[in-house]
């Protein structure tokens, strides 16, 4: 569902991006990409978006070249980042309305809008009121229901629970688990070792632009995640 085959992105003077990525996540499996700032964690989540281009290899969504057709393959991927780019001067109803729509969805009701927003834990009192007015929390609640009114089988995440509270960190796992169960391909980025052993049924270790390992479900119940992640960090020289 989300497949990078040998994908590789070398910057100006010479800067390792990512060297060579091969991966595969699949239907109804969430897929954290472990790594410090500067591994190249949303460099491979650019990638697939088409934001930037491949030095080599190649990025495909849904088996969909996202190089060669970055628009088709955009048809079938969600994308939420850190920082959700929202609207201030709209409402979340308004938000969730525009969005739906710029992303092929003309026949939605308002109910289906309510029910989705409910969903995602916003307080009902808020469904009409500004986002400028939001704290972070609330708009990543916003953010995640259009990525759930898209209704993608990919998703792409970048550090979406950073700066978040413990409760809203937690929520916002919860309805990660409600989409893979749906079948959701899920790619998750994230320097968070604790909630990435949380919400993982993989996770990789990512180290100056190197998928330097992967850890099945069953390994994350026997190893030491912070431990295996630290060994990998000195063993790899410091940041």
């Amino acid at each position: 569902m989300i497949t990078a085959d040998q994908l590789t992105k070398v910057y100006e003077n010479d800067v390792m991006g990512l060297d060579h990525l091969t991966l595969e996540v699949k239907p109804g499996e969430i897929f954290c990409m472990l790594g410090a700032n500067g591994a190249g964690k949303t460099t491979t989540i650019n990638l697939f978006l088409n934001f930037i281009e491949p030095t080599s290899g190649t990025a495909f969504i849904n088996g969909i070249d996202a190089v060669k057709n970055p628009l088709e393959a955009k048809k079938y991927v969600a994308y939420l980042g850190e920082v959700v780019q929202l609207y201030g001067n709209f409402t979340a109803m308004q938000n969730l309305d525009f969005f739906t729509k710029l992303g092929g969805k003309a026949d939605v009701s308002k109910k289906e809008y309510r029910d989705c927003l409910r969903k995602v834990g916003l307080p009902e009192r808020f469904f009409d009121t500004k986002l400028k007015k939001f704290s972070k929390g609330m708009r990543q609640r916003v953010g995640l229901a259009i990525v759930m009114m898209k209704d993608t089988p990919a998703i792409l995440l970048d550090e979406p629970t950073a700066g978040l509270d413990p409760r809203g960190a937690q929520d916002f796992l919860d309805m990660l688990r409600v989409l893979r169960d749906q079948g959701k391909a899920v790619f998750m980025s994230t320097h968070d070792i604790f909630r990435a052993k949380d919400i993982g049924d993989r996770v990789g270790i990512m180290k100056q632009g190197v998928l330097a390992m992967v850890l099945e479900k069953e390994d994350l119940e026997e190893e030491d995640l912070e431990k295996v992640y630290l060994e990998y960090m000195r063993g790899w020289g410091v940041d």
